[in-house]
Parts: C-alpha cells; sequence; structure tokens
C-alpha cells in the first residue's frame, strides 16, 4: 500500500481522460509527473507538478492544465479539494478516511507494510568493510560496516536480490608485514626480547596470535629465516585475523553472504582474463604516463608500463595496471575482482569505501563500464571519517589496538543498538561526531533514545490498557472503529505513516539509509506529541478507561506506529526497545 502511487495512479489516469476529451494533446510523456507532500502542510495533503512538467510540451499555459485537472481529481471521493496554486502546482487534501484506512493498512500489513517491489529481484552485490586482514576493525570501519548493512537491508525491503560480502585484502605487502609482526609475537612467546620497528604491528592483539603459533608449531620456526616460515605464518596469521574481524562484525549484528580472498586472483589466471577482456576492447597498451601534478602516486614510474584506458570510460587520467618490473599494479587485481562481479551476472555493484579512498572512485567505475560494456552500474559510496568524543574531550585510542579505536571499544561502551543508529543519523559522505555522553543521554536532541522511547511509549499504553481491563489484540485493532480518528494531531500521525512506503523507495533509489533514520525521528516526535496532548484533552488520550471504543481506535493508531518503527529500525539493524 503505498498512497503517493494510489494518487499518482489517479492523476496519470485523470491525463489520459483528459488526451480522450482532447483537453491535451497525444503523445505526452507523464514519466515526470510526480505526487509528493507539499513544502508546507498548510497547502494541502500532497500536490502535483503535472500541469508544470506537461505545459510546455502540450503548447498550453500551465494553469489551464491545472484547472481542468483539479475537476476531475475533484470528482474522486478520496479528494476533498483539489486547489490550484501559484503558476500551476495543485494542491490536494485528502478525505480523514483516507488516513484512517491507511492506519488499516499498517495494521494489516504488520512489518511488511512499505516492503516493495521496486527492486524486481534485480541482484545487487554490496560490498563493504573489506578492511585489511592486519588487526581488529577500527571506528572508521564501524561506520562502513554500519551503512553497509544497513544499505543492503534497505535493498531488501525495497524488492532486490541482495548479497552482502567482503573483500579480503590478502594479496598484498601489508600482510607479509603481519607475518612479521606475528613472528615477532611468537618470538616472544617464547621468552625472547623483541622490537617492533617502524612498519610492524605493535598491537597487543597479535600477542594472543603469537601463543597460538607456538602452540601450533612448537619452536620450529624459532631463529629460522623468513623463507623458512613467511608463507606458513602470513596464512596462519591472516586466518587469526579474519576470525577476529568476523568476531567484531558479530559484535555489530554484520553477517556476510560472502567472503572474497584477493589471493585467489592470483596464479588462477584471473587477473590476466580481465586485462584480456580490456585488451580486446582496445583499452590495454605500453605507454608512459605524464608524471603527475603534486604527490606522486605509488603507480607511477618514469617508464614504461601496462596502461588501461580509463580515460575513455570517464576517469581523468589512464591507469597503470603492470609495472615496468611485469608486477601487477594494486589496481590490477581490483579489476579482477569486479569483473569477478560482473561475470556473476549482478545487475547492480555497490562498494562502500572510506573517504581516504575517494580518488579510487572514477578509476573504479570506468574499469566496471568497460568490463560490463556499460551495462552494470557501479555506485560507490564514501563514508566520512568519525570523531569519537567523551566527558568532553577527544576518546583515547584503544591500548590493545596500539594506534587506533576499535569497533570493540565503540560496541563495549555503548552497545550494538545505540552504535549502529547514531552512525546512520548523518548522510554517508558527512563527517560524524559520536559523543558517547551525549548517544546514551535521554533527551529530544538523542534520535536513538527519542525513537526507542516512542517504541516504548506505545509498549507501555499497551501494558496500562491491560491493566485497566481493556482488552488489546490483532482482532480488535482489526475490528477498532478507526472513524473517531479525527483530531488533526492523530491525522497527522496517520499521514506521516502513509510516506513510509514512498520513504522506503527514495532511500532505496538513491542508495541512502540514513533517510530511514529520519524518518522514523519525525514519526516518534508525532507520537510523542499526540502522548502529551492526551494529557490536556482525554479525548487524546491513548487510553480512556471511560470509553472503550476510543480506546481501541486510538491504541490502533499507536500501535500502527510501534508497526512502522520496528519495521524501520529492522532496515537499520537495531532491536526496538519494549520499555526504558
Amino acid at each position: 500500500m503505498n498512497l503517493f502511487t494510489d494518487i499518482r495512479t489517479l492523476v496519470i489516469a485523470s491525463l489520459d481522460a483528459m488526451v480522450s476529451e482532447g483537453a491535451l494533446p497525444e503523445g505526452l510523456d507523464f514519466r515526470n509527473v510526480a505526487v509528493e507532500p507539499p513544502r508546507d502542510a498548510a497547502h494541502g495533503d500532497m500536490a502535483t507538478n503535472a500541469a508544470m512538467v506537461l505545459a510546455k510540451p502540450a503548447k498550453m499555459k500551465p494553469r489551464d492544465i491545472a484547472d481542468t485537472l483539479a475537476a476531475k481529481l475533484a470528482a474522486d471521493p478520496r479528494i476533498t479539494n483539489a486547489e490550484v496554486a501559484g503558476p500551476g502546482f495543485l494542491n490536494l487534501r485528502l478525505s480523514d478516511d483516507v488516513w484512517q484506512q491507511v492506519v488499516r493498512g499498517v495494521l494489516a500489513a504488520g512489518t511488511d507494510f512499505g516492503r516493495s517491489a521496486m527492486g524486481e529481484g534485480k541482484k545487487v552485490n554490496v560490498e563493504y568493510v573489506s578492511a585489511n586482514p592486519t588487526g581488529p576493525l577500527h571506528v572508521g570501519h564501524t561506520r562502513g560496516a554500519v551503512f553497509g548493512d544497513a544499505l543492503a537491508s534497505l535493498l531488501d525491503f525495497a524488492g532486490f536480490d541482495v548479497t552482502r560480502e567482503y573483500y579480503i585484502n590478502d594479496g598484498g605487502a601489508q600482510v607479509d608485514v603481519l607475518a612479521r609482526s606475528v613472528y615477532l609475537r611468537y618470538l616472544e612467546a617464547h621468552g625472547q626480547e623483541v622490537a617492533f620497528e617502524d612498519g610492524t604491528y605493535p598491537g597487543d592483539y597479535l600477542i594472543e596470535v603469537g601463543e597460538a603459533l607456538k602452540a601450533k608449531v612448537g619452536d620450529a620456526y624459532v631463529d629460522q629465516p623468513e623463507n623458512v616460515w613467511l608463507t606458513e605464518i602470513r596464512e596462519f596469521a591472516t586466518e587469526a585475523m579474519m576470525d577476529l574481524i568476523r568476531a567484531d562484525l558479530a559484535a555489530l549484528g554484520v553477517v556476510m553472504d560472502k567472503f572474497y580472498s584477493e589471493k585467489s586472483l592470483y596464479g588462477t589466471g584471473q587477473i590476466e582474463a580481465a586485462l584480456k577482456s580490456l585488451q580486446d576492447k582496445g583499452l590495454i597498451y605500453e605507454g608512459v604516463l605524464e608524471p603527475p601534478k603534486g604527490k606522486k602516486p605509488e603507480d607511477w614510474e618514469p617508464r614504461e608500463q601496462t596502461l588501461f584506458k580509463s580515460t575513455e570510460h570517464g576517469d581523468d587520467v589512464d591507469r597503470p595496471v603492470k609495472k615496468s618490473d611485469g608486477s601487477w599494479t594494486y589496481f590490477a587485481p581490483d579489476i579482477a575482482y569486479h569483473y569477478d562481479k560482473v561475470t556473476r551476472g549482478y545487475d547492480l555493484l555497490i562498494d562502500v569505501f572510506g573517504a581516504d579512498h575517494g580518488g579510487y572512485v572514477k578509476r573504479m567505475k570506468a574499469a566496471v563500464s568497460a568490463l560490463s560494456d556499460g551495462k552494470t552500474p557501479l555506485d560507490i559510496k564514501l563514508t566520512q571519517l568519525v570523531k569519537l568524543f567523551k566527558n568532553g574531550e577527544p576518546f583515547k585510542m584503544s591500548k590493545r589496538a596500539g594506534t587506533f579505536v576499535t569497533l570493540r571499544d565503540v560496541v563495549d561502551q555503548v552497545g550494538p543498538d545505540v552504535t549502529r543508529f547514531v552512525m546512520l543519523t548523518r548522510k554517508n559522505d558527512a563527517p560524524l561526531d559520536f559523543d558517547f555522553d551525549k548517544v546514551l543521554e535521554q533527551s529530544k536532541d538523542n534520535p536513538v533514545f527519542y525513537v526507542q522511547y516512542a517504541n516504548a511509549r506505545v509498549c507501555s499504553a499497551r501494558r496500562k490498557a491491560g491493566e485497566a481491563g481493556i482488552e488489546l489484540t490483532a482482532e480488535t485493532d482489526a475490528a477498532a472503529d478507526l472513524s473517531l480518528l479525527t483530531d488533526p494531531a492523530q491525522l497527522a500521525v496517520a499521514k506521516k505513516l502513509a510516506e513510509w512506503p514512498r520513504l522506503v523507495e527514495i532511500a532505496a533509489r538513491t542508495n541512502e539509509p540514513h533517510r530511514v533514520a529520519f524518518y522514523l525521528y519525525e514519526l516518534a516526535s508525532d507520537l510523542h506529541g499526540l502522548y502529551h496532548l492526551g494529557k490536556d484533552k482525554v479525548e487524546l488520550k491513548f487510553v480512556d478507561e471511560g470509553n472503550i471504543s476510543a480506546t481501541h481506535a486510538k491504541m490502533a493508531l499507536a500501535n500502527a506506529v510501534s508497526v512502522v518503527i520496528s519495521a524501520g529500525l529492522g532496515i537499520l539493524g537495531v532491536t526496538p526497545a519494549q520499555e526504558m
């Protein structure tokens, strides 16, 4: 049930009738005709831009179109008033019965209310986190994990077939550094004094790994040259770190469908196959790039390299894929990995990167465009930095990690639900301040508390009704006389509920799950406002022992709010609070 879609269907049908009657010329394109909430609620319940977008192609004045359209729309029993505003905008007011039936629709559908078929089962791959397997996840990874997971849930709710994927960067030099760092902890476990030189990982989290390695191999690697132990320890350490990362993600409520190893691309012909695909399209050549202005990137050399013509697919410069010594650049396995995604048949690819990967966006989009002949869109979402505060001061680094605040540090302080919701209170590409004191504050200024308290308030009203002997069940909700919901404050809540299906589709279309968090805050605000009005007006009080029928109607409305809050929090990966 999407009321905005229903009214748009009515608008389109009215426009078709105008064409049949000769009031509009034939051949007009109605795709840009929209029905949406007006900017000012005082103007009406909905507004349509139909006359404005059709005036030019119809070679008519917008107001002339709007006047005729208004008369047709006003004939529908759902429309109580259709008023032309300004040059030709059309504002609509709907009958109370329409909003009352929205409440009925929410209760009938349950938490599936708002679930959309927009995605049409299209296959979407959402890759997120993808941190180097060299240590525990830090707070930056936390934001990417929450954003990616919520986005995946949102797309699923909107009718897409979603795969959650983690790309393990286990093919680069950083994994050799990890192996050397674990070797030092291994020697330490054997009683030797060790020093962590620059470039190694000094975090305490590797102490257990070194001890586990000792338990497995004894003293077999003690004082042995690197060529004896590097490969074995690299695999052992990577597996240990991935176990740690999986545990970190589980603490945050994130479960991946697939882990994809970069290392699996090497020596298997997959990198060669991806580049062969580009070469067959005339997009690979040997050449020397101009020296970049400013800081030189790692993949630039003042000599001939194998280059990808990424500029033919929207990039600023062509990109090296093989160095002059024959080794791959960092970009080459990334091309191969996305080639694998393309060949798996996804209709859409989404990568969630940290803000420090902003320079990678154009080249990666160029690669996917070239590999898929422009058929597979790639959307790259960047998550900006998170600044942590506690007691008014920046939150200090984790001793265990050695250099950064870990995901576990954050979750241990405030729990997974608060962590997830707060990470979605800003758009992904906006910086986020995470204040441990404020996110636990019980006030309207704390959106986590405010939304959770709205759900808890409904649950409390249910309990109060039960204590008063008023039975509240799915059956009483279904049988409630919703025509009793006539107060503007009650109807305002119903109107906000009606926006939920539309919000889901907009958020999914733009890949912006923060819109869900914003909507839930607004819905909670409407619910709290209605509750407080009930303190002065008995007819708005949720539980009125002297009027059972009115209580059933008002609690049906409150329960509908709880249903939508639960559905929205479910997308965000947050458990609704029953009491606070």
